[in-house]
């Protein structure tokens, strides 16, 4: 980590022909923000601010100068403290169950305001939106496959991400929960209830009503090529959602070319660990490892993948031997 002059703002470019903006020298590996062993019993990353990777153990951002660690908070930052504080002996499997929650901390900040701005409404758009506004009012906020609320919530969600102004840095977009305040407070609440009805009306264009379950629209399919998605070839319903939404297991999906959406981004290679003096672990990959769509192992692990079940890790050879379908020595 390079040293700076605190003065200046280096989240955003700053003028590189004067002598101010000159590095001037490193920090040593103990002045960069660290945790160590921390009481709390564990670190987090989500991409996020590490002023709150432990809980109440994190390190103090006031001890640091500014540009040390300029990343904000995001609503997958602020699940993983829902998740983690007051987590004790936790085994591997509740481990692995809370990265599959499926909670979906944004909108604890954006649902309050719409059901305000629904109520402030006239007569005639309080009739319109009555059904869906109840959907949301009795939705408990973790994605589901038959979940509507979940639908009309990552299209409504997404619209309002695309409201977010242009963020100038990398830095300054990964102040989430900070830039949805500024816009919920410059947001009117006709505005407000007026994008929630475009995002319905979207949902209806697309599938004929609003009223669509998520995992009917939400898929996995793992194409022979990789990038050609259809409708009519086999798919898996996902109940994941993308991570800006707070979920910690993220799974992007998006129209390829089709009606439906398809996951194309997010958690590939998982795994949770257990050291001690047996190491214990597990894992899932998106599909398969198996690059060959005829091969059983293709997508013999998308199912794990969707729903959180992993597989065993065989890390000692005893293990290998007992589970091998083929053995050979190299040379014969």
């Amino acid at each position: 980590m390079p040293k700076r002059d605190p003065k200046l703002n280096w989240t955003l470019p700053v003028d590189g022909t004067t002598s101010a903006t000159e590095w001037q020298g490193t920090h040593p590996l103990n002045e960069i923000v660290h945790v160590y062993d921390p009481a709390t019993g564990w670190i987090e990353n989500c991409n996020s601010t590490p002023y709150t990777c432990s809980g109440t153990s994190s390190p103090d951002k006031n001890k640091y100068p500014a540009y040390m660690a300029t990343n904000g908070q995001n609503y997958r930052g602020i699940n993983a403290l829902r998740l983690f504080n007051n987590a004790k002996n936790v085994s591997l499997d509740e481990l692995i169950a809370k990265g599959y929650d499926h909670y979906l901390a944004m909108f604890d900040d954006v649902l309050p305001p719409l059901f305000r701005a629904y109520e402030s409404a006239n007569d005639s758009i309080k009739k319109a939106l009555a059904g869906p506004i109840g959907i949301m009012k009795n939705w408990d906020r973790h994605s589901a496959a038959n979940s509507v609320a979940t639908s009309i919530a990552v299209e409504w969600g997404t619209r309002l991400i695309d409201e977010l102004p242009h963020a100038q840095t990398v830095e300054e977009s990964t102040y989430q929960t900070v830039r949805f305040a500024q816009l919920l407070k410059k947001t009117s609440p006709k505005r407000y209830l007026g994008i929630f009805s475009e995002s319905l009306q979207s949902l209806e264009k697309r599938y004929g009503t609003w009223k669509m379950e998520w995992g009917e629209i939400n898929r996995y399919q793992r194409p022979a090529d990789g990038i050609t998605f259809d409708d009519k070839s086999p798919s898996l319903p996902v109940a994941l959602v993308g991570s800006q939404f707070g979920q910690l297991a993220s799974y992007q999906s998006k129209s390829i070319n089709t009606q439906k959406r398809y996951g194309y981004s997010g958690n590939s290679f998982i795994a949770a660990v257990e050291f001690g003096p047996r190491l214990k672990a597990k894992s899932i990959i998106t599909g398969g490892e198996s690059f060959d769509p005829a091969s059983t192992h293709f997508t013999d692990q998308a199912e794990g993948f969707i729903n959180g079940h992993f597989k065993d890790i065989l890390f000692y050879k005893a293990d290998v031997l007992k589970h091998a379908i083929k053995t050979y020595h190299p040379g014969d």
